[in-house]
Parts: structure tokens; C-alpha cells; sequence
């Protein structure tokens, strides 16, 4: 499909300088421009390629000011990263649906499966199952018995969900992608650990995207809980009855141990680790790789481990890598010292 600027610009309240007719079929990043591309710039360090870009039309910041004239038709917006992404949505929505069921899919007799559905080749619906309108399974998922998957979600392939766990709607699970295996539960005598059984289940609810090989443990009793509109990026750990709250984001290789609570509106960089037990405050921001032993008040941007306010951890970086020259002029004085007190 193609679009012309003006319609664009319509669509996302710009305002085109330049061809309102020049017409885009694709995306393509700024210095990878080419002819029927629509690119994008908001980050003023990519500011020099766009007069040298290929693509047919930029979407623009309104702040950025140009030093001279460019070959592209320009669509002007408060701010080209959101547009953009509005514009992929689009893109995305456009594309067709796969639907049906492929004759070599496992369905048992008891499962329930909504209108539009398609569930791929291999792909094995338990008993009880009920899979609802228009959601996807791709080939090789597994969604156990009894679990319940709303409508409009997308089960890419080789994911598994094992049995009772509840998916809500407009969920995305990304491959390879475990949902419900158990939790770490193990209880030491004189002579191993006995296991013990994870009888709980996972809940996920509404329009939570999780990324490629996360894995999401069932409680032990109850349910570990991913409220509606979280985010969890690839290779991530969610302890059993772990609750995370809505509209949290993660980056990958964070990790969550048992029965820790996690608030609203969060964000975690990569390689987060939680410990278990505690409570981590809403709108709580966290670099990558801080270690959290204890809880956290919400509102504050953390990092480190343990956390601390950035301006306080970049300081005591600094001083760390003086440590080494810091111990040497310590062992002088203290050479020092001692010989003034034989004297």
C-alpha cells in the first residue's frame, strides 16, 4: 500500500514541507534512506543525515532546525519517535490475518475455540482449553488444559502454557516463551530437598507483551500476576507469586524472585535483579543491572546495588576506581604513623 505525505500528515496532525503528493510504500532508518522509504528523525545526533538521505519523507521534530535545504519532503510533529510508531501500528494492522485451522493441529474435543481463529500445524490445544475470537496460535505452541486465552492474542511459535493458566485479551507471547512452569520450591531434609508442588497458576491480563524465552512461574498457591499493559522483553525470569503492576516495563535478563511485588508504571533496565519478599513502589525507575536486596519507595530513579540516586552512585564509581592508589597512600601514612610513634 502506499501513502502520500498528505495523508500522512493528516493522520498524525503533521505539517508537510515540501511534495504533498510524494507517496511512501515502506520504512527505512534515516541513514539507510531509500526512494518510496519513509524515515524518521527526533535524535539531533543523526541531524547530518538527513541532507543526504534517500528516503521520500522524514518525519521531523518541530524543535529541529535545519542549516540548509534537503531532497526529502519533510512532515513536521511535536514528536517523530510517537508518530512513528503510530505509522508501524498502522502498517502492522494492515497486514493480513493468518486464519484456520491446519489440519495437522491437536485440538482436544473439549477445547472451545472462538470465531477467526487460526492455530498452526503441530500446534496442541489441551482439554478444556478455550481459545478465544480471533487470537493466533502459531506451530509448535502448547496450550495446556484448561487454560484460558482471551481474544485478539498472538501465541507465537513454541511457546508454552501450561494447564490452568489464564491469559486475558490482546496478549502477545513471543517464542519460546514459558508461561506457568513451576516455581522454585524446594524444601531441604537430612538427606535431599523435597519438592514442593506448585498447585497455583499464572494470570495475565489485557494487552501484556511478552518477549522471546521469558519464563513466568505459576504460584505456588494462588496466582502470579501480570497486570494489564506490562511489557517484558526477551529472557526474563518471573519467580512464582510475583505480581508485577500495570504498565511496568522490563528489559531483558531482569529477574524477579519469589513473592515480590512490583508497582505501577515501572521501568527496569537490563539485568534488574529483585530479591524475594519485597515490594518495589509505582513509577520506580531502575538502571541496568542494580540489585535490589530490600523495598523501594515509588518515584525515584535508582541504580547500583544496592540502589542508590544516580548522582550519589557515579560519585562513588568515581572513587572507586581510585581505590587501589587511595590503599597504597593508606599504607604510607600508616608507615608513617608508626614510625613517629617510635620515635
Amino acid at each position: 500500500m502506499e501513502f502520500t505525505a498528505k495523508q500522512i500528515a493528516s493522520y498524525i496532525g503533521g505539517k508537510v514541507e515540501g511534495d504533498d503528493n510524494a507517496t511512501v510504500n515502506t520504512f527505512a532508518k534515516i541513514e539507510e534512506g531509500k526512494a518510496g522509504a519513509i524515515s524518521f528523525l527526533s535524535n539531533p545526533k543523526y541531524i547530518h543525515y538527513i541532507y543526504d538521505t534517500e528516503s521520500s519523507i522524514v518525519l521531523i521534530d518541530n524543535s529541529m532546525e535545519l542549516d540548509k535545504p534537503v531532497k526529502a519532503t519533510l512532515i513536521r510533529v511535536d514528536n517523530a519517535y510517537e508518530c512513528v510508531a503510530k505509522l508501524l501500528q498502522l502498517y502492522e494492522s494492515a497486514k493480513p490475518k493468518k486464519k484456520g485451522i491446519d489440519p495437522l493441529a491437536s485440538i482436544s474435543p473439549s477445547a472451545t475455540v472462538g470465531n477467526d481463529v487460526y492455530i498452526g500445524a503441530f500446534a496442541c490445544i489441551g482439554d478444556g482449553a478455550t481459545i478465544g475470537d480471533g487470537t493466533q496460535i502459531y506451530p509448535h505452541a502448547v496450550v495446556g488444559d484448561g487454560v484460558t486465552v482471551g481474544s485478539g492474542c498472538i501465541i507465537y511459535p513454541n511457546v508454552t502454557i501450561y494447564q490452568g493458566c489464564q491469559l486475558g485479551n490482546n496478549v502477545v507471547v513471543h517464542a519460546g516463551a514459558v508461561i506457568g512452569a513451576d516455581g522454585f520450591g524446594f524444601a531441604p531434609n537430612t538427606e535431599c530437598y523435597d519438592k514442593i508442588p506448585q498447585i497455583g497458576i499464572v494470570t495475565i491480563e489485557d494487552n501484556v507483551e511478552i518477549g522471546a524465552n521469558t519464563c513466568i512461574d505459576r504460584s505456588t498457591m494462588g496466582s502470579t500476576v501480570i497486570r494489564k499493559g506490562v511489557k517484558l522483553d526477551n529472557l526474563i525470569q518471573v519467580a512464582h507469586n510475583v505480581e508485577i503492576g500495570e504498565n511496568t516495563v522490563m528489559s531483558a535478563q531482569v529477574g524477579i524472585a519469589g513473592s515480590t511485588k512490583v508497582g505501577a508504571w515501572c521501568m527496569f533496565g537490563g539485568q534488574v535483579g529483585l530479591a524475594g519478599h519485597i515490594h518495589i513502589g509505582d513509577k520506580t525507575f531502575l538502571g541496568a543491572q542494580s540489585g535490589v536486596p530490600g523495598n523501594i519507595k515509588g518515584n525515584q530513579t535508582l541504580i547500583g546495588t544496592p540502589p542508590m540516586e544516580p548522582k550519589a552512585y557515579f560519585k562513588s564509581q568515581a572513587i572507586f576506581r581510585k581505590l587501589p592508589e587511595l590503599y597504597k597512600e593508606i599504607n604510607e601514612l600508616k608507615k608513617q604513623v608508626d614510625e613517629l610513634k617510635n620515635k
